[in-house]
């Protein structure tokens, strides 16, 4: 039995978007969020859906000062009849406890987690747009709250849901995006923090990404931060590689991380009888690849845009195209399959629907 949660409804309830309105991503915000805390001997408490607001913390909260903070991301989909589906959202739960260790916040309830989350989703239904290729974005997220400077994990945190009508995260849709190979930086090393989903992994990309739109390109590749030579990540999204007919994509190793998507796709990958590795790939392996035609397809795989096709990477002055620029078959195939469950206009045989 999961303890009860308090609603305290919107006064005001703001004016929704229309169903046509461009939405963008993560703009608008709707009227009601879930919160909790934790105290350190009491655990964590109070669980509340309660207007969307601003929040008030002391200005010596420990999370601007030294970072310890989570989060995660999902999506919530109405399909052609009116119901609500979430996406393996138990992952994104346990995901948040994967993160929770690294950060040394407390382990959460990810089933409670999960029941507030439909909880707030009921109250917020009519939130959930309809057009296609829009959604409700979901963030939960953990902050620390002790009004304390000094380096040490908090007593007290704060459990927040927001939700965030969205329109595709790519504006132009599933076209092929072209990818900057970062030389400079790095995004995370083995050790540290790259598996978790947490806020200064991407504080730490944002120069990296600036360098990239200032050469005219979308997103950036991260190579690994020990030999600056081996593929990790695109964006905030895993990489994958049709090589040889082969789906191919960086093992998992610490500073990659586990994406939820990358572990559809590897899932779809061989229930449609193709065959995956997870292994390292060198960029120089990748350029040699590339000029010998045997790369067929590049597409990223994440949670905001699902499939991410690539046609052009960037290399010091190699530059590599794929597909002709286009989308490829593959990118294609897993964007329909995982989308269509998602919205419910196909049969879900996976077991991946959650239905609120």
């Amino acid at each position: 039995m999961f303890p009860a949660i308090s609603v305290t409804r919107a006064s005001k309830p703001k004016q929704k978007p229309a169903a046509d309105a461009p939405l963008g991503f993560g703009q608008i915000f709707t009227d009601h969020m879930f919160s909790m805390d934790y105290v350190e001997g009491q655990g964590w408490i109070n669980p509340r859906i309660e207007p969307y607001a601003p929040i008030c913390l002391e200005p010596s909260a420990m999370v601007f000062h030294y970072g310890q903070a989570i989060f995660e991301g999902l999506k919530a989909y109405k399909t052609a009849d009116g119901a609500i589906n979430l996406f393996r959202p138990q992952l994104n739960f346990e995901r948040v406890n994967v993160s929770n260790a690294r950060m040394v916040i407390p382990p959460v309830d990810e089933a409670f987690c999960l029941y507030a989350l439909k909880e707030l989703l009921k109250i917020e239904q009519d939130w959930i747009p309809t057009a296609d290729g829009t959604s409700l974005y979901i963030r939960p997220f953990i902050i620390a709250t002790d009004p304390y400077l000094g380096v040490r994990p908090a007593h007290t945190y704060r459990f927040m849901i927001i939700l965030s009508p969205s329109g595709r995260y790519y504006p132009q849709g599933l076209s092929p995006v072209n990818i900057y190979v970062e030389e400079d930086y790095v995004r995370a090393v083995k050790g540290g923090t790259g598996f978790a989903k947490t806020p200064g992994n991407y504080a730490a990309s944002l120069i990296a990404q600036a360098k990239a739109y200032k050469t005219g390109y979308v997103q950036v590749l991260w190579l690994d931060g020990v030999h600056r030579r081996f593929i990790e990540e695109v964006g905030s999204m895993n990489v994958f590689f049709v090589i040889d007919g082969k789906l191919v994509t960086p093992a998992l190793n610490g500073s990659i991380l586990p994406g939820i998507t990358r572990r559809t796709v590897l899932e779809l990958a061989k229930r449609i009888g193709l065959e995956t590795e997870e292994r390292e790939i060198a960029i120089d392996e990748l350029i040699t690849l590339a000029k010998s035609g045997r790369v067929n397809e590049v597409f990223g795989a994440g949670t905001a845009a699902v499939i991410s096709p690539v046609g052009e990477l960037r290399y010091k002055d190699e530059v590599m195209t794929f597909n002709d620029g286009k989308i490829g078959p593959l990118s294609q195939k897993f964007y329909d399959i995982i989308t269509g469950v998602q919205y419910g206009t196909r049969i879900d045989e996976y077991g991946w629907i959650e239905k609120v």
